[in-house]
């Protein structure tokens, strides 16, 4: 049953809500809008903000001829464009409606995300489009200080799910950094901060939440959780 902006599953808009913002193209299930972030320091930084079906994000860069930034976040192209100040990105990210820059917060675009936001169903996705991983904390069994572990790459998550696995890890350890018992552990107010790209104070949602995929599970680990899904991923 095709209800108001929905059609066979898939998120529409109707002309009139865009008939006045510039660049827009239609896709079979995307609608794609010409974007920009200021800074005040290197000026506009320009775009094409994407909206997926179900109301995800995607922005490809166009601030230089020769920027291969693709499928950023619109947080991640905020910080890519050099803007200054309290990431806000629903508020500093602009479209072209009439000839003005209007931030997306007031516009029709957000619609289906803040819907989608609202039930529950976020993206899990990085600003490359690929699964999102926030940052994970272990206690050095020495010294009894947390460490951070940022989960960006394949490379970084094996030395987190590693570390995690040896119930004896110890700052010493860290083979990526020269991390010692005698440096200083985190502070509390800074250890919230741990990378959510939604939400920088995060404690853990379906942005930055992630339950296994094929960037933080390995099918060269004979331990349970590795196995389990590479059993699953190929069945």
């Amino acid at each position: 049953m095709e209800s108001d902006g929905e059609k066979d599953g898939v998120f529409i808009f109707h002309d009139e809500d865009l008939s006045e913002i510039s660049g827009l193209k239609r896709g079979g299930d995307f609608i794609e809008v010409m974007c920009g972030c200021t800074s005040q320091r290197y000026g506009d930084a320009v775009g094409r903000l994407k909206v997926l079906a179900g109301g995800d994000l995607e922005i490809s860069c166009e601030c230089t001829p020769g920027c291969q930034e693709e499928k950023l976040s619109p947080s991640a192209f905020e910080k890519h464009s050099g803007r200054e100040g309290t990431r806000k990105w629903k508020y500093n990210v602009w479209v072209i409606v009439k000839g003005e820059k209007v931030p997306l917060s007031k516009t029709v675009l957000l619609k289906y995300y803040n819907q989608a936001q609202k039930n529950g169903n976020g993206s899990h996705k990085g600003h490359n489009g690929r699964p999102y991983h926030r940052d994970e904390f272990i206690r050095c069994t020495k010294c009894n200080k947390e460490r951070r572990f940022r989960l960006r790459t394949k490379e970084e998550c094996r030395v987190y799910h590693d570390a995690l696995a040896d119930h004896k890890w110890k700052c010493a350890n860290v083979a990526h950094d020269k991390a010692s018992c005698d440096d200083e552990e985190e502070r509390a107010s800074r250890k919230v901060y741990r990378g959510c790209s939604r939400s920088p104070s995060c404690k853990g949602c379906t942005s930055c939440v992630c339950f296994g995929c094929d960037i933080c599970r390995f099918s060269d680990c004979s331990c349970q959780t590795c196995v389990d899904f590479t059993m699953n991923s190929n069945a």
